[in-house]
């Protein structure tokens, strides 16, 4: 199991950031990123997420017209914006990731199997992306409130490839978290069958 320092990293003290110091997320740590992330598990190993790490000024200038008014300025100041998205053709490599059975089979021709299975896997993968940046050091800002037609548009034409949510990641500011809110206890979201 590990030690209390380590779930305070991943989940209790870990907080969602709207502002950061400034320094630079290098490559190399988005490389750690990914080379930590893509294990979590996914539905028939699928690996729908796809991940445009937006960091230049030119990418931010394509990103920030898609962004809402409240997300507008922090996300264009972040050190760096996770577009996750998700492929709809991830079954594709299917022969590869999931090589001892026919898995293509399974989603070919079936839009709504696709479009359900590349959605939760992505959204999943997403989420072991918040983990694996904590676990790195980083902070995150993840986020709605941008316009999702905008985004596939300028990142993603003509492409498969849709988008689900955002993070910006860095390393944070404490003066620009909110106060902590309340979680639902136990027995408000949880029963035993």
């Amino acid at each position: 199991m590990l030690d209390d320092r380590a779930f305070d990293t991943l989940f209790r003290k870990a907080r969602t950031f709207n502002g950061f110091d400034g320094r630079p997320v290098t490559d190399a740590t988005l490389h750690a990123l990914y080379d930590l992330l893509k294990w979590g598990p996914t539905s028939a190993n699928s690996c729908p997420a796809r991940f445009v790490f937006v960091r230049s000024p030119e990418a931010k200038a394509m990103l920030a017209p898609a962004l809402s008014p409240g997300n507008h300025d922090k996300t264009v100041a972040a050190p760096c914006t996770v577009i996750v998205a998700y492929d709809l053709a991830f079954y594709d490599a299917l022969p590869r990731l999931f090589p001892h059975t026919d898995a293509v089979s399974w989603f070919a021709g079936k839009p709504d199997v696709i479009q359900s299975t590349a959605f939760r896997g992505g959204t999943l993968q997403g989420a072991y992306l918040i983990l694996a940046a904590r676990a790195l050091g980083l902070d995150c800002g993840p986020m709605s409130g941008f316009d999702n037609a905008k985004v596939d548009a300028a990142f993603f034409p003509g492409t498969t490839i849709r988008s689900n949510f955002l993070v910006n990641l860095g390393y944070g500011d404490p003066a620009k978290v909110f106060p902590r809110n309340p979680r639902l206890a136990f027995d408000e979201a949880c029963r035993i069958a």
